[in-house]
């Protein structure tokens, strides 16, 4: 057996387990990450995983693999940039534990983190909204479970993971109606919820019935629903809600979407970043700085305050509708 494999072992079992202990989401994102490198890199050598060493991982190897995820596998940039994360901390660790290979890790730790287009988060409209919450078939168990899942989801803007792990003891539906999570980096978190949500939730609650560590969103088998179940049951309302709402067939709408659409809400309702980002369970201000460019409606007031003397203010807006319409094309 090479160097590498015991290190690896250990890396997991010792540093991501014991010294760090890193969150069940961290150890599986690098897991991953490391499967899916000496899936990579079996191919290129020939040789089994269990016999490769660091002298088959160099950079030329890794940056083959980053440049593979990108275009063979279709992800993102912010993927590929996680991975790479995953491979330099393996090998920060290495390092310690290796020198004789120390030349070979500096250049894979070298290797840098790609740059992107920043693109501008994606949100339902009031009118989307709507429509979504009135797609699920509210006559079936289904229905009414998504109903509320979906209710849920748009109102306190948790993500997918906290929303499958959530428990019936995890709601608290009486006098200041909320919801707690352990969140990204095992924050807790409490989300207040509206009258409105906290009707629904009860609702559902009643017919759930079932013992307070229970899911809260279950399969029919009882388990909790995954997060891919979550992504197939958006789409598959989103599909329903189009014939209602038209502007959706336009959106890819994720289980994030309905995070940023949430995060939105509370954005043009006046809400200080600050408090958004505790709503999210961001771990910095930074991070819900992107709503800021999202919202359209923020940069017209800023241009309406900025008007020349002897303008009127606000953009020109066509006289009719038809006209709009035409200008439009």
């Amino acid at each position: 057996m090479s160097t590498l494999a015991p290190t690896l072992e250990a890396f997991f079992t010792q540093r991501l387990a014991t010294e760090r202990d890193a969150s069940a989401h961290t150890v599986a994102a690098y897991r991953d990450t490391w499967r899916q490198l000496l899936l990579f890199a079996q191919y290129r050598t020939g040789k089994p995983p269990s016999q490769l060493d660091f002298a088959d991982l160099d950079a030329r190897l890794v940056t083959a693999f980053l440049t593979c995820l990108e275009t063979e596998r279709g992800n993102s940039v912010t993927t590929r940039n996680a991975r790479l994360t995953a491979i330099r901390s393996l090998f920060r660790y290495a390092a310690l534990r290796h020198p004789e290979h120390a030349g070979l890790i500096q250049r894979v730790l070298a290797i840098p983190s790609k740059r992107h287009e920043q693109t501008i988060v994606c949100f339902l409209t009031p009118d989307e909204v709507d429509a979504l919450l009135a797609a699920p078939d509210r006559t079936r168990w289904y229905g009414r479970r998504d109903h509320a899942l979906l209710a849920l989801t748009v109102q306190t803007g948790l993500r997918v993971s906290e929303l499958t792990n959530l428990t019936i003891n995890d709601l608290h539906l009486s006098t200041g109606a909320c919801a707690h999570c352990v969140g990204k980096g095992r924050k807790q978190r409490v989300t207040p919820l509206t009258s409105l949500t906290a009707a629904v939730l009860k609702v559902w609650l009643r017919e759930r019935a079932g013992n307070p560590t229970d899911p809260l969103f279950p399969s029919r088998r009882g388990r909790p629903l995954s997060t891919d179940a979550v992504a197939w049951l958006l789409t598959k309302h989103v599909a329903t809600a189009i014939h209602h709402c038209p502007t959706l067939a336009g959106k890819n709408v994720t289980p994030h979407v309905l995070r940023h659409t949430a995060a939105m809400r509370l954005l043009q309702a006046g809400v200080d970043t600050s408090v958004i980002a505790l709503w999210l369970g961001h771990e910095s201000v930074q991070s819900t700085q992107v709503y800021l460019h999202a919202d359209l409606a923020l940069k017209e007031q800023a241009l309406a305050r900025t008007t020349p003397p002897g303008t009127a203010p606000g953009r020109y807006h066509p006289p009719d509708k038809l006209l709009a319409f035409l200008e439009a094309l």
